[in-house]
């Protein structure tokens, strides 16, 4: 800060806060009070109100030294602590707003705590997530009368949804006589965050006005709850009724096309951020990159990422992650080599990511190596999710009795995680002792864990042992256990087609049916022999030889061979892991009919191409 600046400040003390802005250091910051001091301009509480403020809200690093600041002052004012209650409320430590309170309450001459005070302190107790000291702000409100504020009413409603209370939010909105958009808005938020997204619907549909913060609340609630093809629908009907989406809203959109594998989709999202000049945050451009590597397009993914201006660990993550889910853990590992020469530091999450790529090609030694410096080099403690790769990782390489071990020596309760990559390995190294073992382990945690059941049943299976089989088939009817239906969805012109297995529903079924039967024929003459060991007697829908050929995922290739052009690759994402024989198929299909295939399954990618898979057959 120059002499000049602070020259000023003992001049002219009222313009001050034109000095402090969000870059405003902690010692430039003791240099203008210390100025304000010799002044004496502080020994006006208005004047010290209006400079702990602008402390506290320009740069939140400095909030500590604005509430030492406000106790050298012997009577500061309502507006001073408010500011400090406000500035807590969104700081890592929210507590602290209640001693600022109990200030106001003990305050000589006696202040009495206003609107602005409880609509910051409700905001705090949605960061702290304490449903006693919620109970106590909301009976302090009513008390004091601020309940028909709106702006409390607003906060009510969303500090009761962060704490899952859905029936005390419908309780605050019923007690609004007439409520405002912004009360409205909360509520459409509050159902969508609490699950009940049909509500919020309705709710929506029954606004007699809609602002674009409701349209994007909708939008966000579809999008949390996973209603991915609802989110993108609304996100259409925005576009037609000219409602202008905000950098958050597209981070929704973009998270909805991710979970579909939507890729077209996608990219006219991209397009429509570029066309409308959207600002590129590091969290849209992260859901951007996070879009792309989940859709199969890495190379677009890449070169977005290294097109960002910004990039921060998440960022780094994603693209660590989503090169590791397409099978390039090669990559991946290079990839986060250069994070670390970046000086960005890893989290968590990212050691997931380095550890599935790490488990992708089979660097067992590479990835343990990686589990063990976590806690080594960055004080990290393992999460049950590192745990779960490591056991994946000894699994993969058939490394079963470590993969064991690692489950053993875990410091915690082994996780389903855990057991359901054990009892996969079993089932890819035939080990029927061990599976049986990780199997009962697996049902004691979660008993209706259809996985489980499959995975043990198909291992009896392969070793032809089907009095087993049928026993499996006996447990599952008995304890009420129903496998998940395989789901398959596919992009064809911006549209989503949604195939289950065995249905025959869709308005092209005809002509998929012809293809599917095509499809046979051409897989026939080229060699193809159906695998009907494992289904003949699995606990599946999709059984025998006749209805192999209709698991979801081939009914989906069917139409996209009949609906997309020639040199188009076929885009799938499948809701359950891949079985062996339609992996077969597929890479046979992707050769007999010149076709690139990608299909994302519960667990990566698989790239087919000229007859060969990216994954090498290891997944």
């Amino acid at each position: 800060m120059s002499s000049c600046s602070l020259r000023s400040v003992a001049k002219h003390p009222l313009p001050f806060t034109s000095l402090l802005d969000s870059a405003t250091t902690l010692k430039e910051v003791k240099q203008i009070h210390t100025k304000l001091v010799v002044n004496g301009s502080l020994n006006d509480p208005h004047l010290l109100g209006q400079f702990v403020a602008a402390i506290a809200l320009y740069n939140p690093s400095n909030l500590t030294y604005s509430a030492q600041v406000l106790h050298q002052c012997r009577n500061p004012t309502l507006f001073a602590l408010n500011t400090l209650i406000r500035a807590y409320s969104r700081s890592p430590t929210p507590h602290q707003c209640f001693l600022f309170y109990k200030q106001i309450q003990h305050s000589t001459p006696h202040l009495s705590p206003d609107n602005y005070t409880f609509n910051f302190l409700v905001r705090a107790c949605a960061q702290i997530l304490s449903p006693g000291t919620a109970l106590l702000v909301h009976a302090s409100v009513l008390r004091r009368g601020f309940h028909n504020d709106p702006h409390v009413q607003s906060g009510l409603i969303f500090m009761y949804a962060e704490l899952g209370c859905l029936g005390y939010c419908q309780k605050v909105f019923d007690g609004i006589h007439e409520p405002d958009v912004v009360c409205q808005t909360a509520m459409i938020s509050a159902c969508a965050k609490c699950g009940d997204v049909d509500l919020a619907r309705k709710m929506f549909d029954e606004m007699p006005e809609r602002d674009p913060i409701a349209w994007n609340a909708m939008l966000a609630g579809y999008a949390q709850c996973g209603k991915s093809r609802e989110a993108l629908h609304l996100f259409h009907l925005m576009q037609i009724h000219d409602v202008k989406l905000n950098e958050v809203s597209m981070v929704s959109v973009l998270s909805a096309c991710t979970h579909l594998g939507a890729l077209d989709q996608g990219r006219w999202a991209h397009v429509y951020i570029e066309r409308n000049r959207l600002k590129m945050t590091v969290t849209l451009g992260t859901a951007l990159v996070d879009m792309y590597s989940k859709c199969g397009n890495m190379n677009k993914a890449m070169d977005f990422f290294w097109g960002m201006k910004e990039r921060n660990v998440y960022t780094w993550t994603s693209v660590i992650g989503g090169l590791a889910m397409n099978g390039a853990g090669e990559k991946s590992l290079e990839l986060f080599s250069l994070m670390k020469q970046a000086g960005v530091r890893p989290n968590e999450v990212t050691f997931v990511s380095v550890l599935r790529g790490c488990c992708v090609v089979g660097l067992v030694e590479e990835g343990r190596e990686h589990f063990d410096s976590m806690r080594r080099e960055y004080g990290i403690e393992p999460w049950l999710e590192h745990y779960g790769c490591l056991v994946d990782l000894y699994g993969r390489a058939g490394r079963l009795d470590e993969a064991l071990d690692v489950i053993n020596k875990m410091p915690m309760k082994p996780h389903a995680g855990a057991w359901g990559a054990l009892l996969n390995a079993c089932r890819m190294y035939k080990n029927t002792e061990m599976g049986e073992l990780a199997s009962r382990k697996l049902v004691e945690l979660e008993t209706k864990n259809h996985g489980a059941y499959v995975l043990l049943s198909n291992i009896y299976a392969e070793s032809k042992n089907w009095d087993r089989v049928i026993n499996v088939r006996q447990i599952m009817k008995a304890k009420g256990v129903k496998k998940l239906p395989g789901c398959s969805v596919i992009e064809v012109d911006g549209e989503v087609h949604e195939f289950f297995a065995g249905d025959e529903t869709h308005p092209r079924y005809n002509e998929i049916e012809v293809m599917l039967g095509e499809i046979s024929r051409r897989l026939k003459l080229a060699g193809y022999v159906a695998n009907t060991n494992p289904v003949m007697y699995d606990i599946e829908e999709e059984e025998k030889e006749d209805t192999l050929c209709k698991h979801s995922e081939k009914v989906a290739i069917a139409f996209g061979l009949i609906s997309l052009k020639e040199g188009v690759p076929i885009r799938i994402v499948k809701n359950l892991r891949v079985c062996w024989d339609c992996h077969d198929v597929t890479k046979m299909i992707s050769k007999v009919f010149n076709r690139e295939i990608i299909v994302r399954d519960r667990n990566r990618f698989h790239h087919f191409k000229d007859g060969k898979c990216s994954c090498k057959g290891y997944w």
